[in-house]
């Protein structure tokens, strides 16, 4: 199977780097991308959520890449769940992992509550590059919490500010819950930073989802554990 790792707001490729070769030594391909504006030096202004739509397509399309496992943490779940449809022949499965599964005509930004939304449309306005990003106490207080404080300002430092138009655009299509294509659910047990409780996000694709430790960065901080989760279902 070919693996196609997609990150949240802010990370790269990079942060599904340990997962991925784990999946590699079990016999899959793995592919990690990094969505536009997302790799140092790259210019973020005027990127939508459309665009990492395309980019994630586009790479699965000109890779020639089939029975594909396409898996997104957290923000993820939005450009995943639009990807799908267009996908769609070449996906085997598709995994949420600490993910949003939005509802359709749902941002990234509305699914957090309308004063957070607010917050993060004033940012990007106010920015000159129209990105919001996220200081160290929030990430390590949501994203990280309990974790040690050299292993949350190791990864916080990879972190870029994310184009606003990924996380305050809505998702314009519903088409995830059409394709037939199987889907999983893997969570992190202490994970404190998604918008609904992961048993309501993961009912929202009609399964259960699978529990592995740690927090929203645990594809990090427990890879072992993390992809033994991902490979769950294919056995």
């Amino acid at each position: 199977m070919h693996f196609v790792f997609v990150p949240g707001v802010g990370h790269g490729g990079w942060c599904w780097h340990p997962v991925g070769q784990r999946i590699h030594a079990a016999g899959h391909s793995a592919l990690a991308l990094t969505m536009p504006g997302l790799s140092l030096g790259d210019d973020p202004r005027g990127l939508r959520l459309v665009d990492a739509v395309d980019h994630l397509v586009g790479e699965v399309e000109r890779r020639d890449l089939t029975d594909v496992v396409l898996v997104g943490h957290s923000w993820a779940g939005f450009p995943i769940t639009a990807a799908a449809p267009r996908l769609a022949a070449r996906l085997a499965r598709i995994v949420f992992y600490s993910a949003y599964v939005p509802l359709p005509g749902e941002s990234m930004a509305s699914a957090l509550g309308p004063e957070t939304a607010e917050f993060m449309r004033a940012t990007a306005e106010a920015s000159p590059d129209g990105t919001i990003g996220m200081d160290f106490e929030t990430f390590a207080n949501n994203l990280m919490p309990g974790e040690p404080a050299a292993a949350q300002r190791v990864i916080y430092d990879q972190l870029l500010p994310t184009p606003g138009g990924y996380v305050l655009d809505p998702i314009e299509t519903d088409g995830i819950y059409t394709t037939g294509i199987p889907i999983t659910y893997v969570l992190s047990e202490n994970d404190r930073s998604l918008a609904a409780p992961g048993l309501e996000l993961a009912a929202r694709v009609g399964v259960q989802p699978i529990m592995v430790p740690g927090t929203h960065e645990a594809l990090l901080t427990h890879p072992d554990e993390v992809t033994k989760g991902l490979l769950a279902d294919l056995d």
